[in-house]
């Protein structure tokens, strides 16, 4: 399984909203996905349409308790999308987590030599704490979402150190498959110059495909959908499918589904 963290230490930027569309594309293409909601807002699970009371297990049980990742998954409504979801007591689990001795790799050790799905997204909380350091031990590699706005290279300047810590302490082999730019309004200048400022940063890191500022977006999460099921003509819909596309061509060749 290939396993993508989707994260930017930056609240705000389009992450969630972008976990929750680039899974639904990949499975909507023919990979067998898992969204793990890391997230102790939950918002990933609530627009898949996961009520808080259907919960059973979720991604608290398995950081906190060792649960099998068996045990946490749940069905979406959508084929070859399954969640692993979240809940409130996931707030808690940094504290709990602090005295324990493997505390950063509980997540790795319970996704290593998992064959059910062909690829795994995390959504992580927009902080750098114990529960994104999981999702970055545990992760292949990284799909950084970034708002196209004045600030953005200075929180994503933050995030590559940090990916840089991690490679040097958890894990070694962390890469990025891409930046992803969001909320791009072509109407603002100043959307386009911030744009060129990051491709010329980081040149082919950064995803041709742009995801636009787009009402069909921001409504779907209401319904418990996402884009792609709730408006999947809408421009934010179409950018998600080539968005996947763009990653599918990123992956190694040796790892992508048949």
């Amino acid at each position: 399984m290939i396993t993508i963290a989707v994260a930017n230490q930056k609240g705000g930027v389009g992450k969630t909203t972008t976990a929750i569309n680039i899974a639904t594309a990949m499975a909507a293409t023919g990979w067998k996905t898992l969204l793990i909601d890391l997230d102790p807002q939950g918002n990933a699970s609530t627009g898949m349409g996961v009520r808080s009371d259907d919960r059973e297990r979720s991604s608290y049980d398995l950081l906190v308790d060792g649960a099998p990742l068996a045990d946490c998954i749940a069905p979406t409504g959508i084929p070859l999308l399954d969640i692993v979801p979240a809940t409130v007591d996931l707030s808690g689990a940094e504290v709990e987590l602090v005295n324990v001795e493997d505390r950063t790799a509980r997540l790795s050790s319970v996704l290593d030599g998992h064959h059910g799905h062909d690829i795994a997204f995390i959504d992580c909380p927009p902080s750098l704490g114990l529960l994104t350091l999981n999702a970055l031990s545990a992760a292949d590699t990284l799909l950084v979402p970034l708002q196209c706005e004045f600030f953005a290279l200075e929180g994503l300047s933050q995030l590559l150190l940090t990916v840089e810590r991690v490679q040097q302490r958890f894990n070694a082999d962390l890469g990025i498959i891409g930046v992803v730019l969001t909320m791009f309004d072509r109407r603002n200048r100043l959307t386009d110059q911030v744009a060129d400022d990051v491709r010329a940063c980081l040149g082919p890191l950064v995803f041709e495909s742009v995801i636009p500022r787009n009402v069909r977006l921001s409504e779907a999460p209401s319904h418990g959908l996402p884009a792609l099921v709730y408006d999947h003509n809408c421009t934010g819909s179409r950018a998600y499918m080539a968005l996947a596309r763009e990653l599918i061509g990123r992956l190694p060749a040796e790892r992508k589904a048949a």
